[in-house]
């Protein structure tokens, strides 16, 4: 059982998934940390020295002065600060994956053809396969 486990785990693409998913999940806090660190804060300067995490709408009617306030008091929330946060986070990560795939689209090219697996028959012009030597639908011998 065990060499089966590590038959599987050494696999190119068990390999190559873990390396992905520890490179996105890096990347992924990049991404973040850009969003929340240096896009967000010009963003809320210009509109009046706001910090969108603290955006929220209490749903028990009260009034408070931070979201940390309103979590404190256990009062229900709707967060959409953090909501708006994330939401830019994916537009950013999403765009990033979009410019990497078409980059590498370019690099390697269109793929190239198949082989064809048929051949048209000279007397009657059907398709037939390859290795055929004689046509299925006229009865030529084929060479």
């Amino acid at each position: 059982m065990f060499k089966e486990f590590k038959a599987f785990a050494m696999r190119g693409n068990v390999l190559d998934l873990a390396v992905g998913v520890i490179i996105g999940a890096a990347f992924g806090a990049i991404v973040t940390s850009l969003v929340n660190d240096i896009i967000m804060p010009p963003v809320g300067k210009m509109m009046g020295g706001m910090d969108f995490k603290d955006l929220f709408i209490p749903l028990d009617g009260s009034n408070y002065k931070s979201l940390a306030d309103a979590k404190m008091a256990g009062a229900p929330v709707v967060a959409y600060g953090n909501f708006l946060n994330t939401i830019i986070n994916f537009l950013i990560v999403s765009f990033s994956i979009f410019l990497l795939i078409r980059q590498v689209n370019r690099l390697t090219g269109p793929p190239p053809a198949p082989a064809p697996l048929t051949k048209d028959c000279r007397f009657c012009g059907m398709s037939i396969p390859l290795k055929a030597t004689k046509c299925g639908h006229c009865t030529s011998e084929l060479q």
